[in-house]
């Protein structure tokens, strides 16, 4: 049995018009001799009637303490309808199908409200219910605790729950469908150029994703690579493949065949770098200024470490908060508000010279300054003026040549 799991976001299954999209798609799985198993989100968005933020809203108008067990359950409880309704439609085409809750289709969780992790899977209902010939339609983004609680797991996790269960009935693929067509190589609203990158390797999207593109759940992919689940990104409504993601570098090949620098541009917005300056013979250390910020809950990000210097980022709306921890250890410190960071990925980077001084010079020509930089192996971050992001991002689209589908580096064969 070839078992495939695809997962629809919250306007997916929407409207009538929408979830006869997804019956399109089940039927085209099962055409190609899969049998499907469907992962649904809540129905819609904030102010939607069965929307997640919707149900919630109804409990925090009550009571805004209203605690996690009881937002959990309500939570959960968006998840639900859309199984059913998803799966009646599919029973109203002919197609044999079953609506699963979380729990019943083997989602163990840590126990943890609001932010659960799935400890194990035991999907055997699933699978005697793919036996029978029924398409499994199953609630995303919640879980069973250890004492038969019910647990949700966070924003995105209905794209977790599909992995998870692609791990665990050791499905062919994975298949996300959500309202983009693919990834792309940077963000359309930002580029029109931006096209759809046809192959990623977990490592590129993951970074994609943690740098701000708005792609897939970042743990979904990393469940993925854990387990060597194939995962396609695509709209329900475009014909095309969309963009695949697995651990396989594509552009490798054979002995002559070069590879692609950069894949995609990642940005984030609203940021604000702030310098602190530490006095000789203070009693206020680095530790003590770490520490304080992430007991605040504050995340800091492009963090530069010298001795008398420590320069980072915070989300713009966290600065006032960070300011009053900054002011409370008596450390000089100057903010440079309005900031965005521009990234570019690409595992074709890895070990090859020469790739920053490519992006400083494409900058230097287009007068960008640049205010702070930081790197992993397959990523350069770059922190510039917000008003030069839009700039950035074609600059650096055009320099690659990434709306050309192809980016090589001429000293890699």
């Amino acid at each position: 049995m070839k078992i495939i799991v695809q997962k629809f976001g919250g306007t997916s299954v929407a409207t009538p018009k929408h979830r006869e999209m997804v019956v399109e798609r089940v039927k085209e799985a099962i055409d190609q001799g899969f049998s499907p198993v469907v992962v649904v989100s809540a129905m819609g968005r904030l102010g939607e009637p069965y929307a997640t933020d919707t149900l919630k809203n109804l409990a925090l108008c009550v009571n805004p303490d209203t605690n996690l067990r009881e937002l959990d359950m309500v939570m959960s409880c968006g998840e639900i309808i859309s199984t059913v309704v998803m799966a009646s439609t599919l029973q109203a085409k002919g197609i044999p199908a079953r609506a699963m809750a979380g729990f019943q289709a083997g989602m163990h969780t840590d126990g943890e409200y609001a932010q659960a992790e799935v400890v194990k899977c035991k999907p055997h209902k699933i699978r005697e219910a793919l036996e029978k010939g029924e398409v499994v339609v199953v609630a995303g983004f919640q879980g069973i605790s250890p004492d038969w609680e019910i647990n949700t797991m966070g924003r995105g996790g209905s794209d977790t729950s599909a992995v998870i269960l692609g791990a665990a009935l050791d499905a062919e693929q994975v298949v996300i469908f959500t309202d983009v067509s693919g990834v792309m190589t940077a963000d359309p609203k930002m580029l029109e150029d931006a096209r759809i990158i046809d192959h990623l390797t977990y490592s590129e999207v993951c970074h994609m994703a943690y740098e701000g593109a708005k792609v897939i759940h970042p743990p979904a992919v990393e469940i993925a690579m854990q387990h060597n689940v194939s995962l396609v990104i695509r709209n329900p409504a475009d014909p095309g493949s969309g963009t695949l993601i697995n651990n396989e570098y594509s552009d490798h090949g054979g002995f002559h065949k070069r590879r692609r620098i950069i894949t995609g541009i990642a940005h984030g917005h609203d940021l604000a770098q702030v310098k602190v300056k530490f006095l000789q013979n203070s009693s206020v250390s680095e530790l003590d200024l770490f520490q304080q910020l992430a007991e605040a809950k504050i995340s800091i990000d492009l963090i530069t470490v010298f001795p008398e210097v420590k320069v980072f980022t915070v989300q713009q709306p966290v600065l006032p908060k960070a300011e009053k921890i900054l002011t409370g250890l008596g450390v000089e410190y100057e903010v440079i508000k309005d900031c965005a960071k521009v990234s570019v990925v690409g595992v074709g980077m890895r070990n090859i010279p020469g790739v920053m001084a490519k992006v400083v010079r494409a900058f230097n020509d287009q007068d960008i300054k640049i205010l702070q930089t930081g790197d992993s192996n397959i990523t350069i971050s770059l922190l510039i003026n917000q008003e030069d992001l839009k700039k950035a991002i074609k600059t650096l689209h055009d320099h690659f040549e990434l709306g050309k589908g192809h980016n090589f580096s001429a000293e890699v064969y």
